[in-house]
């Protein structure tokens, strides 16, 4: 049996074991996260990786129904990569963690010489297993499962959140909100967003309003988050809580975005500030709350915590031209190991992390801003490239970012 009949028997034996999804959004959105499996790499799927990779993004037909699960869950490859392409144009993933998304910023000049940081985003179609550059929707997140994006449209702040399913690319529903929201994030189990709202666009820098940039003045941010609401998926409904931002010592502000995002265990939601002890907790009734025991030594690493809650990803610790970055104990904050990267951004599962890097013995010298997407393991110094190096293309002019999702 050759790889071509290998791959198409290993497809019917998927569409066999896992029947379409039933209909219901919820069930939709969850859909990864009641199916948790353990994933192992044997030598054949390592020996067809591309070639799987290519195959699935064609949804099965199985007894004449085409078949609608994502192309991150019908590639069962434990590593997807492609090493060859930056930005990404195939889908992307490692363990239980996909790359669902990514993003360029461009400035856009106003009519009344405010600026707007304007996104183009490289969505990932879960159809055909590709990323699709879109300009339409002005900020997003993704769902557990990578099945559903919260999409923010128009100029922010936006007054509906729409559920974007992203096999068939439609808007499923709109969601109204009372006030105007800048920012949305999913919560861990997918059943509820976290919508930051603001008097103003985040995004927006006011001619009004301005800053010195270089002995230059430019337009300007203004702060004006003036709190979040917790909105119900399924039902659509939401409360709202008074959050404003709050200053520094000095009356600095920070970042005139600055996003609630949700604790680990869902419990709570945070937000990043500008003074110590650099975020701020509050409970889904709106009330301050203490930071978690096991989130205290986080600081700004994307990645967080690993799923088991027990790691702690930290910030860069090389040492002259070493490439480092912490692993902590999460519930002490003492550095358990380093792995040899720039930037820790997702956990793969408990034991490897998706990050910013660059292998050390094709980079030495090159500087931290030549780098690309790696797969690292605690306790090796093993790497595995997920994308080609980091730069822009004439689809998307600029450094892109990247957005990780359940699989």
């Amino acid at each position: 049996m050759n790889v071509d009949e290998l791959v198409r028997e290993s497809l019917r034996e998927q569409a066999t074991e896992q029947p379409p999804l039933g209909p219901g959004f919820a069930d939709r959105v969850l859909t990864a996260r009641r199916r948790r499996r353990t994933r192992t790499l044997a030598s054949l799927a390592a020996a067809t990786t591309a070639v799987v990779a290519v195959a699935v993004a064609v949804p099965l037909a199985t007894e004449g129904e085409e078949d609608v699960r994502p192309a991150s869950q019908m590639n069962k490859s434990d590593i997807i990569g492609h090493p060859n392409q930056s930005p990404p144009r195939d889908l992307i993933a490692a363990g239980d963690t996909v790359l669902s998304a990514f993003w360029v910023y461009k400035n856009v000049k106003q009519p009344n010489g405010d600026t707007i940081h304007t996104r183009t985003y490289g969505l990932l179609n879960q159809k055909t297993g590709k990323y699709e550059k879109t300009k339409k929707w002005a900020f997003l997140d993704i769902a557990p499962g990578s099945r559903t994006a919260a999409v923010l449209e128009g100029e922010l702040p936006a007054r509906r959140i729409g559920l974007l399913d992203l096999i068939s690319g439609k808007v499923e529903r709109w969601i109204p909100v009372d006030r105007g929201v800048g920012g949305v994030a999913f919560s861990p189990d997918g059943e509820k967003l976290v919508a930051t709202t603001y008097g103003k666009n985040p995004d927006r820098n006011f001619a009004d309003h301005p800053q010195n940039v270089d002995g230059k003045k430019v337009p300007g941010p203004v702060s004006s988050r003036t709190g979040f609401a917790v909105v119900d998926v399924d039902s659509g409904t939401s409360e709202w809580h008074k959050a404003p931002d709050k200053p520094d010592e000095f009356g600095w502000f920070g970042n005139p975005r600055e996003d609630f995002d949700w604790s680990h265990d869902g419990k709570l939601v945070y937000a990043h500030r500008a003074m110590e002890p650099y975020r701020e907790y509050y409970d889904l009734n709106g009330d301050e709350a203490d930071w978690p025991a096991n989130e205290k030594s986080l600081g700004y690493a994307e990645a967080g915590l690993s799923p088991d809650g027990k790691l702690a990803a930290g910030e860069f610790a090389g040492d002259g031209k070493e490439i480092a970055s912490a692993i902590n104990d999460a519930k002490t904050g003492k550095r358990v190991t380093t792995v040899p990267v720039q930037q820790l951004l997702a956990w793969a599962d408990n034991k490897r992390l998706i990050a910013w890097g660059c292998d050390p013995e094709k980079c030495g010298g090159t500087g931290e801003f030549r780098n690309q997407l790696l797969l690292v393991t605690i306790g090796t110094n093993k790497v595995v490239p997920l994308s080609d190096f980091r730069k822009a293309s004439a689809d998307y002019p600029g450094r892109w970012e990247p957005l990780f999702s359940s699989r």
